[in-house]
């Protein structure tokens, strides 16, 4: 009896265990970009981070008029900062098409945007204190039927301008 109870408990906490994210992997939906993978779905590559803390949110637009308009993404996946190279996410997309991404690494996690928070976009085009957000066509990129990547470098202010202020993603 003994030997089923401790079997049965074992299988219960194998039950409720969560499902362990791909090698590097992290967000909710890293298992579409699993190797074989017949998803739409973009596995983000970040670096150049600041401080390695607090979190980052990657919010996810398919129309260029809604681009950056709030309350207008098409899905959001926060997770939190990694201890060490680049951050790995994987995000699931309903189709193939064109798409753009904005990030926001939230150095305190605390909800808010601080002047000390980094952020960037896909595409990696160059930002000013005067041009903070880039057009749809220039963060834009193409996923197909099978999961693509895609690097992003994080930019900081840096007195009276914006810049990375590490290696960007290898």
């Amino acid at each position: 009896m003994t030997l089923k109870l401790s079997t049965l408990l074992l299988t219960g906490v194998a039950l409720v265990m969560p499902v362990r994210p791909l090698a590097g992997a992290l967000g909710p939906e890293a298992a579409a970009c699993r190797s074989g993978s017949r998803t739409s779905a973009v596995r983000v590559l970040l670096g150049g981070f600041k401080k390695r803390a607090g979190e980052v949110q990657f919010r996810v637009y398919d129309d260029p008029r809604r681009f950056l308009a709030k309350g207008q993404r098409l899905k959001r996946v926060t997770v939190p900062v990694t201890a060490s190279g680049p951050l790995e996410v994987c995000i699931a997309l309903p189709k193939a098409g064109r798409y753009a991404i904005a990030v926001h690494h939230d150095l305190e996690a605390d909800g808010g945007k601080d002047w000390n928070d980094g952020g960037a976009y896909s595409g990696n085009p160059r930002l000013s204190l005067l041009r903070l957000k880039p057009s749809f066509d220039q963060a834009a990129f193409v996923v197909g039927s099978q999961p693509a990547t895609i690097r992003i470098t994080l930019l900081y202010r840096r007195g009276l301008s914006i810049g990375p202020v590490a290696h960007p993603v290898e």
